[in-house]
């Protein structure tokens, strides 16, 4: 007799985690870089969550959605760490994971709407860990700096002085703009095209002269380069000798939307070989950032 209310509780505690999973998503993949360190984040605050409810006199949660964006802000804080080490021996640049969003997911798209542009996610690995929370939670998801303070167990003049800091030092290596969607758009499928087909010009023109290049095999997918490439005859050079030996028509390309951002994924038959996220120069079309994931791990999430 007693099953019923029982099961009636657990589904209201699932029922609660569930309708504040996305936001928890993009709280920690925001500070992770990583979807499957994310999801793993994910499962030790469901666990928490429902231990919490499950425990001997335990009374309701005034505030859900605070009580559990504290738990999933103090894992991804643990997870940090791991993270930081793994990073220090892998293999060539270390870029977050593309979080795609599928064609058919509309809702998807509007629910993690809020993660971050690849440009702004690689600026954030050089805060510490307390600086990137503070600056996600502050600038990305518009929490005050009380709220921070309770989260992070720090008094509001520290959350505050990590919030200034954060804050100069992404808007020095990354000045506030995003390009149009459509323009965007079509630079990158502009971009694809040239470097793909081996049309040298056309590639020149799309690039700006200080444009970088970062390609993340992690010693496993193909690369270009273990260093990034700077300048864009440089670039060029590469991608040329990368595109004489492609097979003719070996290769697809479709093109989705990573943190709202346009992606090109390069896939040879079903298996996803490469994600390429570019940036532009602020007000412009050209492009000045290119950031070339190839790590098959990081990859698995593609279909």
């Amino acid at each position: 007799m007693t099953s019923a209310p029982r099961d009636a509780a657990d589904d209201a505690v699932t029922e609660q985690f569930l309708s504040y999973r996305e936001l928890l998503f993009s709280v920690v993949y925001n500070m992770l870089g990583s979807v499957a360190d994310t999801e793993d984040a994910l499962q030790e605050v469901w666990l928490a969550w429902s231990a919490r409810h499950r425990a001997q006199g335990a009374g309701p949660v005034d505030n859900p959605r605070a009580y559990l964006v504290r738990i999933a802000v103090n894992k991804a804080l643990a997870r940090r760490a791991d993270l930081s080490r793994r990073q220090e021996t892998y293999i060539g640049p270390w870029l977050p994971e593309p979080l795609i969003t599928a064609e058919d997911d509309a809702t998807g798209a509007v629910e993690r709407a809020e993660s971050l542009s690849m440009a702004v996610l690689v600026v954030l690995e050089t805060l510490s860990p307390l600086e990137r929370a503070v600056f996600v939670l502050h600038e990305v998801f518009a929490f005050g700096h009380l709220e921070i303070a309770g989260i992070l167990d720090r008094s509001p003049a520290a959350v505050r002085q990590l919030a200034a800091r954060a804050r100069r030092h992404v808007h020095a290596r990354r000045p506030r703009h995003r390009a149009e969607p459509d323009i965007h758009a079509q630079v990158i499928e502009r971009f694809a095209a040239a470097a793909l087909g081996g049309d040298l010009p056309a590639l020149l023109e799309v690039l700006a002269p200080e444009v970088t290049l970062w390609t993340d095999g992690g010693g496993k997918g193909p690369t270009t380069s273990l260093q990034p490439v700077h300048g864009r005859d440089q670039v060029a050079a590469l991608f040329m000798s990368v595109a004489a030996t492609l097979p003719a028509g070996g290769l697809d390309i479709r093109y989705r939307r990573m943190a709202g951002d346009p992606c090109a994924l390069v896939f040879s038959g079903d298996s996803p070989l490469a994600a390429v996220i570019v940036d532009l120069m602020p007000g412009g079309d050209r492009i000045v950032g290119i950031y070339s994931v190839t790590n098959p791990d990081k990859l698995t999430g593609i279909r």
